[in-house]
């Protein structure tokens, strides 16, 4: 999250009410041909004018990463991820090219991809191969305030049963290259491929942490804490955890609205922590169908609580999410705000409802690409 090293020098650690950022991957399209395009190193350069560093390319040369600065409250985070996207749209425009925010890329011959120029992707390349081959996926990540790695990793522990309910809410990618994949969220099972992704393991310090990086990084599984690609890491860097299991919003309200539920999910772990609560032990047979059943049907269906195991419908878990958030939420002001927008998305449907919905009645994936272009500005949540 840009500017988030800031964090230790203008605002102390408000365990209340945390800073909370977002990073946002989007993609290049064509107007004319809707497909997406690898021209995302001009977008950019265009953007910089305006955003900085805030702005940037990605492994693919169809992608654009935009990070908002740390924001106390969710209305400024809301208002930044509006601003930011008004700005690479803005950018994208001026070089005749349109912006899309969706988890996969709807139209296109991105298999295997363009990979950005950088040395240290050629060393991926040749360590992780064809796994770069559906790299063209773009996810929303939320960082949030934490006062040390130790409390990070411990909290990471209470969000883990939560993961695949973050994954039904957001979920904005049915269609893959012109197909309808039959999933909400197909980014989720192309990125579950790769050897440190999906949820994390429980961990029950610090310590253990960086001893299991340690050792993967020494069997040469990974490249660099970069490729970490765990749905929940806190920040080699920086004061943060960083939550990174969603597609990528369609709409800046919907971003706003995973930041703040990450953020009360946080607060509330933390508080947990601090009373000494080590977090549940999930069996992981169940949180990966957890996964795959919220990857396939995101709300429109039925969940698997990763807890108990049982199946029960989508909108049950999601009520449980907010009676378990209600008191953080009060906390942070967000109450109100995540408990309508939640509403709304039941009855317009996530991102992924709605891209499947206009494929099904129009039958064309322009037009579903059309439709993103529309969002990739809008408010669902005027």
């Amino acid at each position: 999250m840009t500017a988030t090293a800031d964090i230790e020098q203008v605002v102390p650690f408000d365990a209340a009410c945390p800073l909370v950022g977002v990073e946002e991957e989007y993609l290049v399209v064509d107007p004319e041909t809707r497909e997406a395009a690898p021209r995302s190193a001009a977008v950019v350069a265009r953007a910089a004018a305006t955003l900085g560093e805030q702005v940037g390319t990605e492994i693919t040369r169809y992608q654009v990463e935009a990070k908002t600065r740390p924001c106390a409250r969710t209305a400024e985070l809301e208002t930044q991820l509006s601003q930011m996207r008004a700005a690479v749209a803005s950018a994208a425009a001026g070089e005749g090219l349109r912006m899309v925010a969706s988890g996969t890329a709807v139209l296109g011959d991105v298999v295997p991809p363009l990979i950005t120029e950088n040395p240290r992707y050629g060393i991926g390349i040749a360590n992780y191969r064809s796994l770069h081959d559906e790299q063209s996926i773009c996810a929303g990540h939320v960082h949030v305030h934490l006062p040390d790695r130790e409390r990070a990793v411990l909290v990471s522990n209470h969000l883990r049963p939560w993961l695949p309910t973050l994954i039904a809410l957001m979920a904005n990618s049915p269609l893959w290259c012109g197909r309808d994949t039959g999933y909400a969220s197909w980014r989720t099972l192309s990125w579950g491929k790769w050897p440190v992704a999906g949820p994390p393991p429980y961990f029950t310090s610090a310590a253990e942490y960086d001893e299991v990086i340690a050792k993967l990084t020494e069997a040469k599984v990974l490249v660099d804490p970069g490729t970490i690609f765990w749905d929940i890491r806190p920040s080699a860097r920086l004061p943060t955890l960083e939550v990174r299991v969603t597609d990528v919003p369609a709409t800046a309200g919907e971003s706003a609205l995973l930041g703040a539920v990450v953020r009360a999910l946080v607060v509330t772990a933390l508080e947990r922590v601090e009373r000494g609560d080590p977090g549940p032990r999930i069996r992981g047979e169940l949180l990966r169908a957890s996964y795959w059943q919220a990857a396939r049907d995101g709300l429109a269906g039925d969940a698997i609580d990763p807890v108990s195991g049982r199946l029960l419908p989508a909108s049950a878990q999601v009520d449980a999410l907010l009676a378990h958030l209600r008191p953080a939420l009060e906390e942070t002001g967000d109450r109100d705000l995540v408990v309508e927008r939640v509403a709304r998305l039941h009855v317009v449907g996530t991102g992924a409802a709605r891209q499947a919905a206009v494929h099904a009645r129009r039958g064309s994936p322009a037009d579903v690409v059309d439709e993103l272009v529309r969002d990739f500005s809008g408010q669902l949540f005027g």
